[in-house]
């Protein structure tokens, strides 16, 4: 029969299935403005961009910098956009509570709060709104589990192009979650509305009665499958599963005890190819009749997003075995100094780097140093400072001189947006004494033997990258006595921050070498990055912590 006629003979409304409910800077974000959209096409928008709807977003953001980008993005894809950005928990209830709002998106992490926490607000709500998370460098795992737990989409902040196309598909998703909500309640009283529900459904829906036959097709089947609607009706689900399975495959999982539970399938379009769909289906009475109602979804977007984190997961892994290759695998042993480093990355790959480097004139060299952001970019670029710094360390006796050559060597690869800060120090063990260079890192600091600091080891230079031609100068000589203590470390453990905004800092790092000053200097790296992830706690690693210490014995 054909459709529209029985659909409209009938008389007795059903009852509707149950739903299925680094940080860039200011400089590199504005760049993002100008990224080419996504090479994926995303589904064409249902309205020109000067008819689009008014656009409420909220803003979960600390940066009012990355705010504004976000919302011009949204502006220039035709919305007329109100907007509030929030970054505290109790700011961010607030809003929920004061304004209805079309989509949230939300930073990852931010001091004090983050995206899982404001996930876990919302779910603890009854507003269905979009969530989406806007990263900077969100880990593999995290963001799969995010995913898992009811956001939207990940975006990089790297990669805003998506942001317009991903939006469309959530403002739309979530309009047919309404409209399906709103006819669960309604459609028992309206044949008229049940139907009109059914029509405007972005999921494929399809009507089947106990025969397994299709009595009606939403146009949405279209949009998934290809197909018209109209040309399913009288047929059975085998034209829609894959040509490799039995016949009445499908039909037998819907039709079972277990048709109500949704899955993950592989189905088939007109034209032979695939489409991935979750696939869900409930009975409903209709009449004196039972039918069976099933749900295609097209998640081939969704699927693709976390094959690519897989696969993003399965390089950093690449990445950090052999980055972790490249760090000291022992100690050098120096008569008179007891000598040790570390570095625990952020993720799977860090930016930080810390080496010992035979220098000329029988001195021996500590370097630790840090490239702009973290993963795999940084990591090679990491790779690439410890290649030149090895060689350079052996024809030349002084810290500045080595440092300024590297600059010469980095500078065109870094380009405009990459630094590397760098603290080289030159211990000369048979004089007792250190020089250094600092290429805009963290200050070093030299302890005595009570644990009070002596001597800062200040910046005398702009980061490698921003330096230009100006040569690094190589500092005073430097007198070392037994008992006194040298620290180098990066910026990931003195800007380790905890929830109230405060940082570690470099007194809280002076105060746990003294503490534990007696120590092997093996036992001191490790206790003052414990002593950093135990500050901030239990907000997660932000940044690559790395230390190296030398004992004056």
């Amino acid at each position: 029969m054909h459709r529209k006629n029985w659909l409209s003979k009938q008389t007795h409304p059903p009852k509707f299935p149950e739903g299925r409910q680094s940080w860039l800077n200011p400089r590199e974000l504005l760049h993002n403005l100008h990224l080419p959209m996504d090479p994926q096409p995303a589904a064409p928008s249902p309205y020109p961009s000067t008819e689009r709807p008014p656009l409420r977003a909220l803003i979960v953001e600390d940066s009012r910098v990355d705010a504004a980008v976000l919302i011009q993005l949204l502006r220039a894809g035709g919305w007329q956009v109100t907007h509030e950005r929030v970054d505290r928990p109790e700011n961010f209830r607030q809003a929920l509570d004061q304004r209805p709002w079309d989509v949230i998106l939300c930073d990852h992490t931010m001091p004090g709060f983050s995206a899982p926490e404001a996930l876990e607000v919302l779910q603890g709500t009854a507003l269905d709104i979009p969530f989406l998370i806007i990263s900077g460098g969100i880990q593999e795992g995290v963001a799969i589990q995010a995913m898992k737990s009811g956001a939207s989409d990940f975006i990089m902040k790297g990669a805003l192009g998506r942001l317009v196309p991903a939006v469309e598909r959530e403002l739309r998703d979530a309009a047919s979650r309404r409209a399906r909500r709103q006819a669960e309640a309604t459609l028992r009283e309206s044949e008229l509305r049940y139907r009109s529900v059914w029509e405007n459904s972005t999921d494929a829906v399809l009507l089947l009665d106990l025969e397994g036959i299709i009595r009606f097709a939403n146009p949405a089947v279209q949009r998934v499958f290809e197909r018209d609607p109209e040309e399913t009706v009288g047929l059975t689900l085998d034209i829609f599963q894959p040509g490799d399975l039995p016949p009445q495959t499908w039909w037998s999982r819907v039709s079972g005890p277990k048709g109500g539970q949704s899955y993950t399938t592989v189905a088939r379009k007109a034209d032979g190819s695939a489409v991935e769909v979750d696939l869900a289906a409930t009975t409903m009475k209709m009449g004196d009749q039972q039918w069976i109602v099933a749900f295609f979804r097209d998640v081939t977007e969704r699927r693709r997003a976390e094959r690519e984190l897989q696969r993003s997961r399965e390089e950093f892994a690449a990445a950090r075995e052999i980055q972790q290759r490249l760090f000291p695998r022992s100690f050098p042993t120096l008569s008179g100094f007891d000598l040790a480093g570390i570095s625990h990355p952020a993720e799977s790959a860090g930016g930080d780097y810390f080496d010992f480097l035979p220098m000329a004139d029988n001195g021996l060299g500590l370097v630790v140093a840090d490239v702009s952001g973290h993963g795999v970019g940084p990591a090679l670029l990491m790779a690439e400072t410890r290649a030149y710094l090895r060689p350079l360390a052996r024809r030349h006796a002084t810290p500045g001189e080595m440092l300024t050559i590297a600059q010469q060597l980095l500078a065109e690869d870094l380009g405009d947006e990459r630094y590397i800060t760098v603290l080289a120090v030159r211990l000369n063990p048979a004089e007792r004494t250190l020089t250094y260079a600092n290429a805009g890192h963290p200050p070093g600091l030299l302890l005595d033997v009570n644990g009070a600091v002596k001597y800062r080891l200040k910046r005398t230079g702009r980061p490698i990258g921003k330096q230009g031609d100006t040569p690094y100068p190589t500092s005073e000589t430097i007198p070392l006595s037994s008992g006194d203590l040298l620290l180098m470390l990066t910026d990931g453990i003195d800007e380790a921050m905890r929830s109230d905004g405060e940082c570690f800092g470099l007194e809280r790092a002076a105060e746990v070498l003294k503490e534990h000053r007696s120590a092997t200097s093996s036992e001191i790296v490790e206790r003052l990055c414990k002593a950093a992830r135990d500050f901030a706690a239990p907000e997660p690693q932000a940044d690559d912590l790395t230390v190296l210490v030398a004992k004056v014995l």
